[in-house]
């Protein structure tokens, strides 16, 4: 039997969560139903829109431009701040009722997720209709909406829920693929941004089919891994794998907001040094190792994506978590800028918990010895002491010019 995997999305959801709190307090008007957005401080890095009403994007307001832009288009418009306690709220009472249906949830933003529909699509006559209990379910109870994509793998079902919006329900099944998916601009392809899409079409290649039917090779030559991974889900190829946590699993993690865009690799580095230092200092407080890492990109117009690994040994090592973040943010990184990166480890266990190792280990490098062990010791005892970053290795001292504003403390959101 085909898997069966819906993706879940709220429907604008910072703007959708803020009208449901403003009308629940007794407010006349919903956001939802006129030009609104949600927006931050204008004399903030933050003054841009977080999210938009349909109203709104009538006037061609768009995510991720400056709020002083949007009333230009639209004078008349209503804005509110963004409230990320309320949302983070939101979110968890929405994955609370999702885990009533099923505990395979694996979610992957504050307002999206993916379920395995498989296990239970037993109960339903099919899997649309499943997908109308939940959707219904939502809106009956929490008063916003969501759109949920079908298919059979978590890359189509991601496409199918950004098909026609709000409240709606779409499949993607590898049978509609040329007929629902093909005909698309290129740049409705999931992770082709916008540097990738300005390629292809140097490329003559305009739609999603153009891609599908390229040679992978040619698409390498200009794009490389991500290339590849493009012309894979141009064809609708991915994975049904539902990473699911338990409610009770706890993970440590850390992000910062870029006080500028990063680039490049080369600033990307020195910013999953300190986020990994700081990760490693909570795990080694909290007396855990991780065996899974995950590394968390958001670009420059608020797209966010992640990407993770399992580590062959659980570890509190700065130095592997920083080079596993380093590892996964080449491999899916689209080269548009950034504005914040994060680490998160799951999967943890107690530190002093024993390996069991294997007849491959002898493969391993050789551990530090007793002097390295003793330096990295002292250098974690002074760390802990005076504050993270207190004491750094020489050749870290360097940053580029573009650097993150406050990391160490302001800058940087703990999970």
């Amino acid at each position: 039997m085909a898997s069966i995997i819906f993706h879940i999305d709220v429907n604008s959801a910072y703007l959708s969560w803020t009208a449901v709190e403003q009308l629940k307090n007794g407010s006349t008007v919903d956001l939802r139903e006129i030009p609104a957005i949600i927006g931050g401080d204008q004399k903030s890095r933050h003054g841009v829109v977080l999210a938009k009403s349909p109203a709104a994007k009538r006037y061609g307001i768009r995510t991720g431009e400056p709020v002083a832009n949007a009333f230009r288009k639209c004078p008349n418009l209503v804005t509110a701040p963004p409230d990320h306690r309320m949302y983070r709220e939101k979110s968890r009472l929405l994955m609370d009722y999702l885990r009533t249906f099923t505990k395979e949830i694996e979610q992957v933003s504050v307002d999206e997720c993916y379920m395995n529909f498989t296990p239970i699509s037993h109960r339903w006559n099919s899997p649309i209709d499943g997908a109308l209990e939940i959707k219904d379910g939502i809106k009956d109870r929490f008063g916003f909406t969501v759109n949920i994509g079908i298919s059979t793998n978590k890359l189509l079902a991601k496409m199918a829920s950004d098909f026609e919006k709000p409240d709606r329900i779409h499949t993607l099944f590898p049978e509609e693929i040329q007929e629902k998916m093909w005909p698309l601009p290129i740049g409705e392809l999931y992770m082709a941004g916008r540097s990738s899409t300005e390629v292809l079409k140097k490329l003559e290649i305009n739609t999603i089919g153009d891609l599908a039917r390229s040679d992978p090779k040619l698409i390498m030559l200009h794009l490389k891994s991500h290339g590849k991974m493009l012309w894979e889900f141009a064809n609708g190829i991915g994975t049904d794998y539902i990473q699911a946590e338990p409610e009770q699993a706890k993970g440590i993690g850390n992000s910062t907001t870029l006080s500028e865009d990063a680039e490049t690799y080369e600033e990307v580095c020195p910013v999953f040094r300190e986020l990994a230092d700081s990760v490693s200092g909570r795990l080694k407080k909290a007396g855990q190792k991780a065996g899974m890492v995950s590394m968390e990109i958001k670009y420059h117009d608020f797209r966010s994506v992640s990407h993770q690994t399992q580590l062959e040994r659980a570890s509190d090592d700065p130095d592997i978590l920083c080079e596993t973040a380093c590892g996964l943010f080449r491999e899916i990184w689209n080269g548009e800028p950034v504005r914040l990166l994060g680490i998160r480890t799951s999967k943890l266990s107690d530190a002093d918990e024993p390996e069991q190792l294997s007849i491959f280990d002898i493969e391993m490098p050789e551990e530090p010895d007793e002097k390295h062990r003793k330096l990295k010791k002292a250098l974690d005892e002074l760390n802990t002491r005076y504050g993270s970053g207190a004491v750094v290795k020489a050749s870290l001292m360097k940053r580029p010019e573009k650097s993150v504003n406050g990391r160490n403390r302001d800058g940087r959101r703990e999970k």
